[in-house]
């Protein structure tokens, strides 16, 4: 790390770093909890709103295959903030990433349903998921890098994993919205309880904003962006192609494991099994509750042992579990068993890859001025074929299997084996300059 970036650092310790990880988390929260209000609540009543006239699995999968296209704008969102990231600042980025999320939610609350405007109707939804997915790929990246810019030495791990612990409360209360939404008459629902939670997030938003506008812009990026690169990504491309495609390959599992269990699973759990939503919704809230601490614990023991050996061992559980246990424990349909297949994912699972990956990622990028499009680049292309896809393709194995768990099992044991190829082939970075 060159001189000016240590004394930047510095000044920030003199500082109150606390305004830094307040406004990540928070601006973290807010963002997944727009973003997951459509994971849970589409498999809910979606196929009812915008394709009532499909058959019930043709109209999963259309449902599911709009959650997707979140996915495949994340990548687009990504490499175009990322682009101003690198060259104006984190800070700018991060405002902008969290006003089009808060737009976007708010306006899938006000949308006119097929019965209205036809199909239409599924067109805007699908527009407004985009514009969801195109923030999200600016804000999922921006904010552990600029936690991880703005981290005390040698405790890069834990602090740039608080940002990442906003994720879980973001799902946390997106959980317990639609908990409450799910809870009311059937006709309420579908009539208008099913807006409320998008429409809430225009007030959030506006708390988040006004916090993330206190925040300092990153020492380190301060200190060493000039002169910027004139096009980040091509130099990502140039010099940084083996440290974005270590990105990617753990980026599949990582995201991959909380889509299979908490999207598809609930959509398995709901419309194969009978398994009553609140139930299965009971696990995902407990699991993400408890996730909110254990993540920093996680980013802590990998500034202690090195994030290679946490990060492994993470995609190796997450493996084994999806493989043997996960399905076998929703099958018994017993309600103490269901909980705790859907909460263990998020306890246990997913803070062992999200501890890491908030700081390894960056890490891995040496560039403060490419850094923000080389997490970018190689995160959110994983993140559509590992998570977006992952509730889309489990559905279209399941129905072209005839109801067989087997091809899901064999797509998600592929993909923790290329993560943990890729965790093996990097080096260790907790002692890395930044």
């Amino acid at each position: 790390m060159s001189v000016a970036a240590l004394n930047g650092q510095s000044a920030l310790r003199n500082k109150d770093r606390t305004k830094v990880a307040l406004s990540c988390f928070l601006g973290s929260a807010i963002e997944w909890y727009d973003f997951m209000l459509y994971g849970f609540l589409a498999p809910l009543v979606f196929d009812k709103l915008f394709f009532p006239h499909a058959d019930p699995v043709a109209g999963m999968i259309a449902v599911l295959g709009i959650f997707a296209v979140g996915f495949v704008a994340r990548p687009l969102g990504g490499l175009f903030f990322g682009h101003f990231g690198d060259r104006l600042g984190r800070k700018p980025v991060m405002a902008a990433t969290l006003i089009l999320m808060g737009l976007s939610t708010t306006a899938i609350g006000l949308l006119p349903t097929y019965d209205s405007i036809g199909i239409w109707a599924a067109g805007f939804l699908l527009a407004l998921r985009f514009l969801q997915g195109f923030a999200l790929g600016g804000e999922s990246t921006g904010a552990p890098v600029l936690m991880l810019e703005s981290a005390p030495e040698g405790k890069r791990g834990v602090f740039a994993s608080i940002a990442q612990s906003g994720n879980f409360a973001g799902v946390v209360i997106a959980t317990l919205v639609v908990s409450f939404a799910a809870a009311l008459p059937s006709d309420v629902l579908l009539t208008w309880g099913w807006r409320v939670p998008f429409l809430l997030s225009i007030v959030l938003v506006g708390l988040g904003f006004y916090v993330r506008l206190k925040v300092e812009e990153s020492p380190v990026f301060e200190a060493t962006r000039t002169p910027p690169a004139r096009v980040p990504l091509l130099q990502v491309l140039d010099n940084y192609k083996r440290p974005a495609l270590i990105v990617f390959c753990c980026a599949l599992a990582e995201s991959g494991v909380f889509y299979l269990t908490s999207i598809f699973g609930l959509s398995y759990g709901v419309k194969t099994l009978g398994i009553d939503q609140a139930t299965l919704l009971r696990g995902v809230l407990i699991g993400n509750v408890i996730a909110i601490a254990m993540v920093p614990l996680f980013g802590a023991l990998s500034d202690r042992i090195g994030r290679r050996l946490v990060l492994g061992t993470g995609f190796v559980q997450a493996g084994l579990y999806v493989a043997f246990l996960f399905f076998p424990l929703l099958q018994t349909r017993d309600t103490l068993l269901v909980v705790l297949a859907m909460a263990i994912p998020g306890a246990l699972i997913q803070p062992m890859h999200i501890g890491v990956t908030s700081s390894f990622y960056p890490e891995l990028f040496p560039d403060t001025r490419v850094r923000f499009s080389g997490v970018s680049l190689g995160r959110q292309f994983g993140t559509i074929f590992g998570g977006g896809a992952m509730p889309v393709i489990a559905a279209s194995l399941l129905a072209w299997s005839g109801g067989s768990l087997l091809p899901i099992l064999i797509y998600f044991s592929l993909v923790s084996v290329i993560a943990i190829g890729a965790v093996m082939a990097a080096e260790e970075t907790r002692l890395r300059a930044i």
